[in-house]
């Protein structure tokens, strides 16, 4: 966690016989801009059962948090008009086999999220899950929950299940983009939100914009934004929005003779330093040689 996050709080559980789970809130400073995100990780151990497990883990900003006891105690979400200091959350969630298997009927799975459930993966791996709005909902539930004892551990659990299904349904549409593409894409109404959320990156190009505001501005779900940006344009949102600052600053730089501390400024970077790593792993130079070589 960077060093300009200040924990707040820490509530670690363990639910008997199910997920343990973990929700570290950090104070968001202003010059601080953490990327969200959501991940899945898929652990097996080839001998031991007890170490198989999924995990699911996020990284969220945009809640507050304040040590007012009116005020859900301290769990504030976006929904609360809490003047509370913002908040950038860390949640974990970890879901031991023998919670999972008893999901699965019969003995041979029938689909890759039963294949998942059951562990006849044999090789670990982890990968990214989308923050839709259905997702972020049940992450917002579980930061301002006002249940205790064990009436928390049946919500929780709720939760958690609910939260585990639209992980693994990520999971698999991700791996069916053809299906998606044909459902999505071919609307083009669809087609106009995505080409609109392309024009709006170019207009703020030094004015960054998260992947939750772009989708709310152009009325669409992060998941099928992300996905047909892709399917669309071939690359992601991130690496479009960045190799288009680069460019940007390039020109700025090379052509209008601006110095570093004035392109990383008009671009939105926090520091000069954070700005010359960006040039550079995407030109392959320092922003400086450039000017050198002017």
């Amino acid at each position: 966690m960077p060093d300009e996050l200040e924990l707040l709080t820490r509530r670690e559980q363990q639910i008997p016989g199910g997920v343990h789970y973990a929700i570290c809130r950090y104070r968001l400073q202003s010059q601080a801009a953490p990327e969200e995100l959501g991940s899945l990780v898929y652990h097996y151990h080839p001998r031991h059962r007890k170490e198989r497990y999924l995990e699911l883990r996020f990284c969220i900003s945009g809640n507050r948090f304040c040590n007012d006891p009116a005020c859900s105690g301290g769990a504030c979400t976006r929904e609360s008009r809490c003047a509370g200091s913002p908040t950038f959350d860390v949640l974990v969630f970890r879901y031991p086999s023998a919670y999972l298997i008893p999901f699965v009927r019969g003995n041979q799975p029938q689909t890759p999220g039963e294949e998942l459930l059951s562990f006849r993966l044999t090789s670990s791996f982890s990968t990214t899950v989308n923050l839709c709005d259905r997702t972020r909902r049940i992450l917002d539930n579980l930061l301002g929950h006002p249940y205790q004892s064990a009436l928390e551990n049946i919500y929780v659990n709720s939760q958690l299940q609910a939260l585990l299904l639209y992980g693994l349904e990520c999971l698999v549409d991700d791996r069916a983009e053809t299906s998606f593409a044909c459902k999505f894409m071919g609307n083009e109404a669809d087609r106009e939100k995505i080409v609109h959320a392309r024009e709006i990156l170019l207009q703020r190009i030094g004015d960054p914009i998260t992947i939750r505001e772009l989708s709310r501005k152009v009325g669409t779900n992060e998941c099928y934004l992300k996905k047909g940006f892709k399917e669309l344009f071939g690359t992601t949102i991130f690496d479009f929005y960045q190799t288009q600052r680069m460019e940007h600053a390039r020109y700025l730089l090379y052509e209008k003779g601006l110095s570093v501390t004035e392109v990383s400024e008009l671009l939105g970077y926090s520091s000069i330093s954070h700005f010359s790593t960006a040039f550079k792993r995407h030109t392959g130079i320092k922003p400086c040689e450039l000017l050198f070589r002017s």
